[in-house]
């Protein structure tokens, strides 16, 4: 009666296992039962076999490998590009700042030496700059494919990523080519204008130096006061002598006579220029113990000239309206300078230019008549 009970309890037992497993088994799966020797009954069921660690792996890891190596090589793809696109932005600055430079005329001198970051101003350095850089460019893109090359040898280069680098490059190298161009052409313009500027002045000196050397041939000597076109034998104030020519509006005049004086004191008044308004629009004057005065429409410089020796004596004067910067010569050789007389006051045209006698009444003047 034994048996017979554990056999159905078994038998319940088997069939329970069987409901829960084909429960948890997928549809479609059976059990295949096997008869085992006694002597085999704890044995256990035999496992399959286990692949050794050191075999390949399986594709799905060496895919998954794959794949990150790729995305890896993205990523580096993506910092180089990142790169190239800072220099290339750099480079485009450079480029619009010489075309800025090249729109305001020719190439114009400052004060200052080239700073860091800055295109030199040198055309010649300028072209060598541009073609260094581009090589740079070059270069950098060559050691990027073959970098490529051997990290991802066994998988072809993103196709996309080579078209868009090669285009960037070609791009940028065509810009700079065009630039070199320009640079070219404007380097030979100013070589042009600097040979025709260098030419004029070379004629406007050989001029210079053959009418010097036709003075220097011809009689040096003075002549005599009677071969004068106007002669102040005695101080008065009613001789003088009238320039018929006016002067035009002026920012700048030179000055230069030759003057013998044994008068004391003071010379007088070489020569005046009066406009309406301004009988002191240019004077030179020198009276009683007084220096030799410069006036500037009423404004006054002392010249460090002496002339009240009885002698001959080449003086020269100099006056420009910026700053009202002044220069006195006598003999060749500069005495004085200075500054503040009169500044930014042009000249009026249209006065009248005496010499020998000042043109108004005052405390350094000589009454004309």
């Amino acid at each position: 009666m034994l048996p017979v009970v554990a056999g159905l309890l078994l038998a319940v037992a088997a069939g329970g296992r069987g409901a829960a497993g084909e429960r948890e088994s997928p549809p479609g799966s059976r059990f295949v039962c096997t008869s085992l020797p006694l002597d085999a009954a704890g044995a256990g069921c035999p496992l399959p076999p286990v692949p050794a660690q050191g075999g390949s792996p399986p594709p799905e890891e060496e895919l998954k490998a794959t794949v990150l190596q790729l995305r890896e090589t993205v990523l580096q793809q993506k910092e180089t590009i990142g790169s190239q696109r800072e220099a290339i932005r750099e480079l485009t600055g450079k480029l619009s700042r010489c075309e800025v430079t090249d729109g305001k005329g020719p190439w114009k001198k400052e004060k200052g030496k080239d700073t860091m970051g800055d295109l030199p101003r040198d055309p010649a350095q300028v072209i060598d700059q541009l073609s260094r850089t581009m090589q740079t460019l070059k270069d950098r893109l060559e050691s990027l494919e073959h970098q490529l090359r051997a990290n991802v040898s066994y998988a072809a280069l993103p196709s996309d990523l080579r078209e868009m680098l090669q285009r960037r490059l070609g791009d940028l190298e065509r810009q700079l080519l065009s630039k070199v161009a320009e640079l070219e052409d404007e380097k030979s313009l100013l070589h042009n204008e600097t040979s025709a500027h260098r030419q004029k002045t070379e004629t406007a000196l050989n001029a210079l130096l053959e009418r010097v050397s036709e003075l220097e041939k011809g009689n040096s000597a003075f002549k005599s006061p009677d071969e004068f076109k106007v002669s102040l034998p005695l101080r008065t104030n009613y001789l003088y002598g009238k320039i018929k020519k006016t002067l035009p509006e002026l920012y700048a005049f030179t000055v230069c006579l030759w003057l013998r004086s044994s008068a004391s004191p003071g010379i007088g008044t070489p020569f005046s220029y009066a406009v309406p308004g301004q009988a002191n629009e240019i004077v030179l004057i020198e009276w009683g113990n007084n220096p030799i005065e410069l006036l500037i429409n009423d404004k006054v410089a002392q010249l460090p000239l002496f002339i009240s020796d009885g002698k001959w004596h080449h003086i020269c004067i100099t006056w420009t309206t910026r700053d009202g910067m002044w220069e006195a010569f006598q003999d060749g050789e500069k005495l004085g300078t200075g500054e503040n007389l009169a500044p930014w006051h042009p000249i009026k045209p249209g006065g009248v230019l005496i010499l020998g006698q000042e043109q108004d009444f005052g405390v350094h003047s000589w009454a004309r008549q």
